[in-house]
């Protein structure tokens, strides 16, 4: 989540929330949310599991990244 809110204060094309999944269910079940942590980007479940700084910004920032 740090990294999330990290991307978010250097770019004000980013916001960033942490869902807590256990206090929303309804959520979690709308997002897909099957294990923590989940990266949902634009709404859509991307990764499940901690993802690495470097890993996260190669991946969100792939040309086939859509």
């Amino acid at each position: 989540m740090l990294l999330a809110y990290k991307t978010a204060l250097a770019s004000p094309h980013v916001t960033a929330a942490a869902i807590e999944a256990g206090e929303f269910p309804r959520l979690a079940d709308e997002m897909n949310v099957w294990a923590v942590p989940s990266i949902a980007v634009n709404g859509v479940p991307q990764w499940e599991g901690a993802v690495r700084e470097r890993v996260f910004l190669d991946r969100v920032l792939a040309p086939s990244f859509a």
